[in-house]
Protein backbone atom coordinates (compact mmCIF):
# COMPACT_ATOMS: atom_id res chain seq x y z
CA UNK A 1 0.00 0.00 0.00
CA UNK A 2 2.73 2.12 0.91
CA UNK A 3 4.36 1.45 -2.55
CA UNK A 4 1.22 2.21 -4.65
CA UNK A 5 0.40 5.87 -2.75
CA UNK A 6 4.28 7.02 -3.38
CA UNK A 7 3.76 5.31 -6.67
CA UNK A 8 0.63 7.70 -7.31
CA UNK A 9 2.08 10.71 -5.92
CA UNK A 10 5.13 10.30 -8.35
CA UNK A 11 2.87 10.07 -11.35
CA UNK A 12 1.01 12.93 -10.02
CA UNK A 13 4.03 15.29 -9.96
CA UNK A 14 5.90 13.60 -13.21
CA UNK A 15 2.74 14.52 -14.75
CA UNK A 16 3.00 18.27 -14.26
CA UNK A 17 7.25 17.81 -14.38
CA UNK A 18 7.04 15.94 -18.13
CA UNK A 19 4.15 18.19 -19.22
CA UNK A 20 3.50 16.46 -22.50
CA UNK A 21 5.54 13.05 -21.11
CA UNK A 22 3.06 10.01 -20.53
CA UNK A 23 3.87 6.39 -18.72
CA UNK A 24 4.07 4.22 -21.32
CA UNK A 25 5.56 0.96 -19.51
CA UNK A 26 6.64 0.06 -16.50
CA UNK A 27 7.92 -2.80 -13.79
CA UNK A 28 7.24 -2.01 -10.22
CA UNK A 29 8.00 -5.50 -9.74
CA UNK A 30 4.50 -6.07 -7.45
CA UNK A 31 4.10 -10.08 -8.10
CA UNK A 32 5.22 -13.23 -7.12
CA UNK A 33 7.80 -13.98 -9.64
CA UNK A 34 9.36 -12.42 -12.89
CA UNK A 35 6.97 -10.65 -15.47
CA UNK A 36 8.29 -13.17 -18.34
CA UNK A 37 5.68 -11.03 -20.71
CA UNK A 38 8.15 -8.29 -20.09
CA UNK A 39 11.50 -10.15 -19.47
CA UNK A 40 13.54 -13.15 -20.40
CA UNK A 41 17.16 -14.28 -19.73
CA UNK A 42 20.49 -14.73 -21.03
CA UNK A 43 21.91 -17.47 -20.04
CA UNK A 44 25.34 -19.00 -19.81
CA UNK A 45 29.00 -16.97 -20.22
CA UNK A 46 28.75 -15.93 -23.41
CA UNK A 47 31.35 -15.68 -25.61
CA UNK A 48 33.51 -15.97 -23.30
CA UNK A 49 32.39 -13.44 -20.34
CA UNK A 50 30.18 -11.86 -22.39
CA UNK A 51 33.00 -10.10 -24.36
CA UNK A 52 34.47 -8.80 -20.82
CA UNK A 53 35.92 -12.00 -18.95
CA UNK A 54 33.57 -12.08 -16.66
CA UNK A 55 33.79 -14.81 -14.61
CA UNK A 56 29.96 -15.58 -13.13
CA UNK A 57 27.27 -17.99 -15.11
CA UNK A 58 24.02 -16.61 -15.86
CA UNK A 59 20.78 -18.52 -14.72
CA UNK A 60 17.32 -18.67 -14.14
CA UNK A 61 17.30 -19.90 -10.74
CA UNK A 62 15.80 -18.55 -8.01
CA UNK A 63 18.62 -18.08 -6.44
CA UNK A 64 19.51 -15.61 -8.63
CA UNK A 65 16.87 -14.17 -9.33
CA UNK A 66 13.71 -13.38 -7.92
CA UNK A 67 10.72 -11.38 -7.13
CA UNK A 68 9.46 -10.47 -3.56
CA UNK A 69 8.52 -7.56 -1.48
CA UNK A 70 8.01 -5.52 -4.05
CA UNK A 71 11.24 -5.54 -5.53
CA UNK A 72 13.59 -7.41 -7.98
CA UNK A 73 16.42 -9.08 -6.66
CA UNK A 74 19.60 -10.56 -8.31
CA UNK A 75 21.97 -11.90 -6.76
CA UNK A 76 25.74 -12.76 -7.14
CA UNK A 77 26.75 -16.45 -5.27
CA UNK A 78 30.19 -18.02 -4.67
CA UNK A 79 29.18 -21.29 -6.14
CA UNK A 80 30.86 -23.73 -8.68
CA UNK A 81 28.48 -24.06 -12.13
CA UNK A 82 29.12 -25.51 -14.87
CA UNK A 83 32.60 -23.76 -15.51
CA UNK A 84 32.44 -21.28 -13.47
CA UNK A 85 33.33 -20.58 -10.32
CA UNK A 86 30.21 -17.73 -9.76
CA UNK A 87 26.50 -17.47 -10.74
CA UNK A 88 24.49 -14.45 -11.25
CA UNK A 89 21.70 -12.98 -13.58
CA UNK A 90 20.84 -10.92 -16.49
CA UNK A 91 17.59 -10.17 -17.74
CA UNK A 92 16.10 -8.55 -21.00
CA UNK A 93 13.68 -6.86 -22.52
CA UNK A 94 14.70 -8.37 -25.95
CA UNK A 95 11.79 -9.05 -28.88
CA UNK A 96 9.64 -8.38 -25.56
CA UNK A 97 9.56 -4.38 -25.58
CA UNK A 98 11.56 -1.42 -27.13
CA UNK A 99 11.57 2.22 -27.47
CA UNK A 100 12.85 4.88 -29.31
CA UNK A 101 13.14 8.13 -27.30
CA UNK A 102 12.21 8.77 -24.12
CA UNK A 103 12.41 9.31 -20.45
CA UNK A 104 13.92 6.77 -18.12
CA UNK A 105 13.42 5.80 -14.11
CA UNK A 106 14.61 3.32 -12.33
CA UNK A 107 15.23 2.74 -8.46
CA UNK A 108 17.50 0.81 -7.65
CA UNK A 109 20.55 -0.21 -4.85
CA UNK A 110 23.64 -2.42 -5.96
CA UNK A 111 25.98 -4.29 -3.69
CA UNK A 112 29.53 -2.58 -3.01
CA UNK A 113 32.69 -5.09 -3.52
CA UNK A 114 35.68 -5.81 -4.99
CA UNK A 115 34.86 -7.26 -8.58
CA UNK A 116 31.19 -6.56 -8.66
CA UNK A 117 30.20 -5.07 -11.66
CA UNK A 118 26.06 -4.12 -11.43
CA UNK A 119 24.29 -2.56 -14.48
CA UNK A 120 21.13 -0.89 -15.87
CA UNK A 121 21.54 -0.46 -19.89
CA UNK A 122 20.45 -0.91 -23.08
CA UNK A 123 20.74 -2.00 -26.51
CA UNK A 124 19.67 -1.27 -29.87
CA UNK A 125 17.18 -3.80 -30.60
CA UNK A 126 18.85 -4.67 -34.44
CA UNK A 127 21.84 -5.68 -32.58
CA UNK A 128 21.12 -9.59 -34.74
CA UNK A 129 21.53 -7.40 -37.57
CA UNK A 130 23.99 -5.12 -37.30
CA UNK A 131 26.04 -6.60 -34.55
CA UNK A 132 27.39 -4.42 -31.77
CA UNK A 133 28.58 -1.56 -31.77
CA UNK A 134 27.12 -0.72 -34.64
CA UNK A 135 23.75 -1.17 -32.49
CA UNK A 136 24.78 0.83 -30.23
CA UNK A 137 24.65 0.90 -26.26
CA UNK A 138 23.22 3.07 -23.49
CA UNK A 139 24.36 2.66 -20.03
CA UNK A 140 22.18 4.29 -17.89
CA UNK A 141 23.56 3.12 -15.05
CA UNK A 142 27.04 1.29 -14.13
CA UNK A 143 29.19 0.60 -10.48
CA UNK A 144 32.26 -0.96 -10.17
CA UNK A 145 34.32 -2.18 -7.24
CA UNK A 146 34.01 -0.28 -4.06
CA UNK A 147 34.00 3.18 -6.59
CA UNK A 148 31.83 5.96 -4.52
CA UNK A 149 30.67 6.86 -8.00
CA UNK A 150 28.43 5.79 -11.32
CA UNK A 151 28.75 6.09 -14.61
CA UNK A 152 26.28 6.78 -17.39
CA UNK A 153 27.83 5.99 -21.07
CA UNK A 154 26.99 5.89 -24.73
CA UNK A 155 28.77 3.32 -27.07
CA UNK A 156 28.49 3.53 -30.59
CA UNK A 157 30.47 2.66 -33.92
CA UNK A 158 32.76 5.17 -35.60
CA UNK A 159 35.31 3.01 -37.89
CA UNK A 160 35.32 1.12 -34.56
CA UNK A 161 33.80 1.30 -31.00
CA UNK A 162 33.74 4.38 -29.53
CA UNK A 163 32.38 5.42 -26.15
CA UNK A 164 31.91 8.82 -24.05
CA UNK A 165 30.48 9.09 -20.68
CA UNK A 166 30.32 10.69 -17.46
CA UNK A 167 30.03 9.85 -13.57
CA UNK A 168 28.95 11.07 -10.19
CA UNK A 169 29.22 11.31 -6.79
CA UNK A 170 26.68 8.21 -5.69
CA UNK A 171 26.17 6.07 -2.54
CA UNK A 172 24.98 3.42 -4.75
CA UNK A 173 24.69 0.73 -1.96
CA UNK A 174 21.68 3.50 -1.34
CA UNK A 175 18.37 3.35 -3.12
CA UNK A 176 18.83 5.92 -5.93
CA UNK A 177 16.98 6.81 -8.91
CA UNK A 178 18.57 6.64 -12.46
CA UNK A 179 17.02 8.14 -14.82
CA UNK A 180 18.01 9.49 -18.87
CA UNK A 181 16.57 11.53 -21.10
CA UNK A 182 16.31 10.89 -24.96
CA UNK A 183 15.68 12.72 -27.85
CA UNK A 184 16.20 12.98 -31.31
CA UNK A 185 19.03 15.78 -30.32
CA UNK A 186 20.52 14.38 -26.78
CA UNK A 187 20.91 11.72 -24.42
CA UNK A 188 20.80 13.13 -20.50
CA UNK A 189 21.91 11.86 -17.53
CA UNK A 190 20.89 12.19 -14.50
CA UNK A 191 20.91 10.81 -10.52
CA UNK A 192 17.88 11.46 -8.17
CA UNK A 193 16.71 14.30 -10.40
CA UNK A 194 20.36 16.25 -11.00
CA UNK A 195 21.81 16.04 -14.77
CA UNK A 196 25.15 14.91 -14.60
CA UNK A 197 26.11 14.47 -18.22
CA UNK A 198 24.84 15.15 -21.67
CA UNK A 199 25.61 13.58 -25.14
CA UNK A 200 24.69 15.14 -28.35
CA UNK A 201 23.55 12.65 -30.62
CA UNK A 202 21.45 15.14 -33.00
CA UNK A 203 22.22 15.98 -36.32
CA UNK A 204 25.80 17.59 -36.02
CA UNK A 205 27.09 14.55 -34.20
CA UNK A 206 28.95 12.36 -35.88
CA UNK A 207 28.79 8.65 -36.09
CA UNK A 208 25.73 8.94 -33.79
CA UNK A 209 23.06 7.37 -36.41
CA UNK A 210 22.72 4.34 -33.76
CA UNK A 211 20.80 6.50 -31.88
CA UNK A 212 17.77 6.97 -33.90
CA UNK A 213 16.59 3.49 -33.77
CA UNK A 214 14.61 1.42 -30.92
CA UNK A 215 16.62 -0.10 -27.94
CA UNK A 216 15.55 -2.70 -25.10
CA UNK A 217 16.52 -3.07 -21.64
CA UNK A 218 18.90 -4.91 -19.86
CA UNK A 219 19.67 -5.56 -15.53
CA UNK A 220 22.32 -7.26 -14.55
CA UNK A 221 25.03 -7.72 -11.91
CA UNK A 222 28.74 -9.16 -13.33
CA UNK A 223 31.20 -11.11 -11.50
CA UNK A 224 34.86 -10.01 -12.31
CA UNK A 225 35.68 -8.56 -15.72
CA UNK A 226 37.98 -6.65 -18.07
CA UNK A 227 36.98 -3.07 -16.00
CA UNK A 228 36.33 -4.51 -11.91
CA UNK A 229 38.61 -7.26 -11.76
CA UNK A 230 38.20 -10.39 -10.06
CA UNK A 231 36.72 -10.68 -6.35
CA UNK A 232 39.14 -11.10 -3.24
CA UNK A 233 39.03 -12.25 0.21
CA UNK A 234 36.89 -9.31 1.37
CA UNK A 235 34.01 -9.24 -1.36
CA UNK A 236 30.88 -10.64 0.73
CA UNK A 237 28.57 -13.11 -1.52
CA UNK A 238 26.10 -13.57 -1.49
CA UNK A 239 25.87 -9.97 -3.34
CA UNK A 240 22.29 -8.40 -4.07
CA UNK A 241 21.37 -5.98 -6.62
CA UNK A 242 17.12 -4.92 -5.99
CA UNK A 243 15.38 -3.12 -8.67
CA UNK A 244 12.27 -0.89 -6.91
CA UNK A 245 10.86 -0.47 -10.40
CA UNK A 246 11.33 0.74 -14.38
CA UNK A 247 9.49 2.83 -15.87
CA UNK A 248 9.08 4.66 -19.09
CA UNK A 249 7.65 7.95 -20.14
CA UNK A 250 7.00 9.43 -23.92
CA UNK A 251 6.49 12.34 -25.16
CA UNK A 252 2.41 11.62 -26.49
CA UNK A 253 2.87 15.09 -28.80
CA UNK A 254 6.18 12.92 -30.46
CA UNK A 255 5.19 9.95 -30.86
CA UNK A 256 1.33 10.78 -31.31
CA UNK A 257 -1.14 7.52 -31.92
CA UNK A 258 1.75 5.26 -33.68
CA UNK A 259 1.75 1.70 -32.80
CA UNK A 260 4.48 -0.53 -32.39
CA UNK A 261 4.58 -2.10 -35.31
CA UNK A 262 8.27 -3.28 -35.96
CA UNK A 263 9.88 -2.52 -39.21
CA UNK A 264 13.32 -2.68 -40.34
CA UNK A 265 15.25 -0.39 -42.37
CA UNK A 266 17.78 -2.42 -44.33
CA UNK A 267 20.78 -1.35 -45.42
CA UNK A 268 21.17 1.38 -42.69
CA UNK A 269 22.94 3.69 -43.22
CA UNK A 270 21.36 4.04 -46.73
CA UNK A 271 23.34 5.19 -49.52
CA UNK A 272 20.93 5.50 -52.81
CA UNK A 273 17.89 2.65 -51.68
CA UNK A 274 17.04 1.14 -48.64
CA UNK A 275 13.90 -1.69 -48.26
CA UNK A 276 11.18 -1.13 -45.14
CA UNK A 277 11.08 -4.86 -43.90
CA UNK A 278 8.20 -5.87 -41.89
CA UNK A 279 5.42 -8.68 -41.64
CA UNK A 280 2.80 -6.65 -42.56
CA UNK A 281 2.26 -4.83 -46.04
CA UNK A 282 3.51 -1.59 -46.58
CA UNK A 283 0.57 0.75 -47.53
CA UNK A 284 2.13 3.56 -47.39
CA UNK A 285 4.84 6.08 -45.11
CA UNK A 286 6.66 9.68 -45.18
CA UNK A 287 9.89 10.46 -44.69
CA UNK A 288 10.45 13.38 -42.49
CA UNK A 289 13.86 15.48 -41.59
CA UNK A 290 14.82 16.65 -37.94
CA UNK A 291 13.31 19.93 -38.75
CA UNK A 292 9.56 18.08 -38.25
CA UNK A 293 9.40 18.75 -43.08
CA UNK A 294 7.93 16.50 -44.63
CA UNK A 295 10.64 15.41 -47.46
CA UNK A 296 9.06 12.37 -49.52
CA UNK A 297 5.90 10.22 -49.76
CA UNK A 298 4.94 7.21 -51.61
CA UNK A 299 2.26 4.44 -51.38
CA UNK A 300 2.07 0.81 -52.11
CA UNK A 301 5.79 0.08 -51.94
CA UNK A 302 7.92 -0.98 -49.56
CA UNK A 303 11.53 0.73 -51.50
CA UNK A 304 13.00 4.19 -50.30
CA UNK A 305 14.72 5.92 -52.82
CA UNK A 306 16.70 8.39 -50.56
CA UNK A 307 19.53 9.38 -54.03
CA UNK A 308 17.61 12.95 -53.93
CA UNK A 309 18.03 12.99 -49.92
CA UNK A 310 20.78 15.39 -48.63
CA UNK A 311 22.60 13.71 -46.04
CA UNK A 312 21.74 13.16 -42.58
CA UNK A 313 18.92 11.83 -39.77
CA UNK A 314 15.76 10.97 -41.19
CA UNK A 315 12.20 9.74 -39.28
CA UNK A 316 9.95 7.58 -41.63
CA UNK A 317 6.33 6.87 -40.68
CA UNK A 318 4.93 3.82 -42.28
CA UNK A 319 1.14 2.50 -42.18
CA UNK A 320 0.13 -0.96 -42.55
CA UNK A 321 -2.38 -2.15 -44.59
CA UNK A 322 -3.54 -3.66 -41.39
CA UNK A 323 -3.99 -0.04 -39.94
CA UNK A 324 -0.85 -0.53 -37.92
CA UNK A 325 1.58 2.22 -37.70
CA UNK A 326 5.43 2.08 -37.13
CA UNK A 327 8.26 4.88 -36.88
CA UNK A 328 11.93 4.24 -37.46
CA UNK A 329 14.60 5.90 -38.32
CA UNK A 330 17.49 6.02 -40.56
CA UNK A 331 20.78 7.93 -41.62
CA UNK A 332 21.54 8.99 -45.32
CA UNK A 333 25.34 8.87 -46.23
Amino acid sequence: MIKQCLFIAFAVFQSFAYSQYELVWSDEFDGEELDLEKWTFDIGQGSWGWGNNELQYYTSNPSNVKVQDGMLNITAQEEQYANANYTSSRIKTKDLYEFQYGKVHARISVPIGQGLWPAFWMLGANIDQVSWPQCGEIDIMEHVNLDPVIHGTHHYNNNGHVYQGGSTVCAADQFNVYSIEWTPNNIIWSLNGNTYYSADIGPNAISKEEFHNPFFFLLNLAVGGNWPGSPNDETDFPANMYVDYVRVYQDVSRVEDLDPAKILIYPNPVNDFAEITSNQEVKEYQVIDLSGRCVFKAQNTSVIDASMFESGMYIIDVSMTNGQKARESFMKI
